[in-house]
């Protein structure tokens, strides 16, 4: 049997001080799994992904841009995002957030 599990993510990527860590904690031919930590403050500036994505939002607070629209996002915070969306992240506290690639 062929699975991943992860029993705690925000042990897979701890916030650091001051950066952005990521980690591809998972990848195959239909998807890809990259949690990363954010240190407060720090930012993913506005950018696009050529595939669909989804955001979940394991630890901390952010801002996300999706578009020309601002959201706050928390712990239990989940996002899906088309091809092409332009999107940023802005940690406001120590974040821990898990991006997943659709291929």
């Amino acid at each position: 049997m062929d699975f991943a599990y992860f029993q705690n993510l925000a042990q897979e990527a701890a916030p650091p001080t001051d950066g952005i860590l990521s980690r591809t904690i998972y990848q195959d031919e239909n998807v890809k799994a990259v949690v990363f930590g954010f240190g407060p403050g720090q930012e993913l500036s506005e950018h696009t992904a050529s595939k669909p994505a989804m955001l979940y939002f394991v630890q901390g607070e952010a801002m996300v841009g999706l578009g020309d629209v601002k959201h706050d996002a928390a712990a239990g915070a989940w996002v899906h995002m088309p091809a092409g969306l332009r999107h940023s992240i802005r940690a406001k506290t120590p974040l821990v957030m898990l991006l997943v690639l659709l291929k």
